[in-house]
């Protein structure tokens, strides 16, 4: 018997990222529910993008956060030329390999851990001191990134390359849990966030129910905050979601 065989979970990531991990939870025998907590949408006014882009070549490095970054960063600069004396750097093991598709070389990125933590921790971003940085992100996320690099002497510009939107309803969401749900997966605070708001009056006991699979400690402890308690760390590659879920149920028989 396949291990997620008769297990109904649900993803959250945004629609044009889930495929992949629904494809492995179906490949294991389980049931994909995709339901988007957040929706990844063009800039209303891409102005301030455009004049960043202009003066790429004034930066020393220039940090993706995420895939998202990634691809509508570069789906927004188009033909421009990347300047060969800017490195670039990002957060994790798939935007590493998204940018290098790209033809990116020399990305700077962290082995393991994806976050900021991980990034701030290599020896290229300990010395950065006169050092000027350009961090393309969504319209609005941590800051943790730029507080460091900042109090290491370096200077930091963020530019938004998308928005991050959540799902206008949670109607088709709820009507899909009287179904029954075994577990849920999130990919970032933010996500789980909207989630909660998606499900409407008693998210809480409906999630504190059933285990919670999370990218990061950092995402943990702010379900935990939430009030949920079956958390599992899992990481944040599809790959390791899919792991986490069958040594999960895989273990309780």
């Amino acid at each position: 018997m396949k291990p997620l065989a008769g297990k109904r979970i649900v993803v959250t990531r945004p629609r044009d990222q889930a495929a992949g991990l629904s494809a492995r939870i179906r490949g294991a025998g389980g049931e994909p529910l995709e339901y988007p907590a957040m929706e990844i949408r063009e800039l209303d006014d891409p102005a301030p993008f455009f004049a960043a882009a202009d003066r790429l070549a004034s930066f020393d490095v220039a940090i993706f956060v995420s895939r998202n970054a990634v691809r509508r960063a570069v789906a927004l600069l188009g033909s421009r030329p990347w300047p060969a004396r800017l490195r670039v750097a990002t957060v994790g093991v798939g935007s590493r390999q998204e940018l290098e598709a790209l033809g990116f070389s020399g990305v700077i990125a962290p082995a393991a851990r994806s976050d900021s933590e991980a990034l701030l921790a290599l020896p290229e971003l300990a010395n950065v001191a006169g050092r000027r940085f350009v961090i393309f992100r969504g319209d609005s996320g941590r800051q943790v990134l730029g507080d460091a690099l900042a109090a290491r002497g370096a200077s930091v510009e963020y530019v938004a390359c998308y928005r991050r939107v959540r799902p206008g309803s949670g109607e088709a969401l709820r009507g899909g849990w009287a179904g029954g749900v075994d577990a849920v997966t999130v990919s970032s605070a933010e996500g789980l966030a909207n989630f909660i708001d998606m499900l409407g009056d008693g998210a809480a006991s409906r999630l504190s129910a059933i285990p919670v699979f999370v990218p990061h400690a950092r995402v943990a402890e702010d379900a935990a905050r939430r009030g949920l308690g079956r958390l599992v760390v899992a990481g944040p590659r599809d790959a390791d979601m899919l792991a986490a879920l069958v040594a999960y149920f895989g273990g309780a028989g």
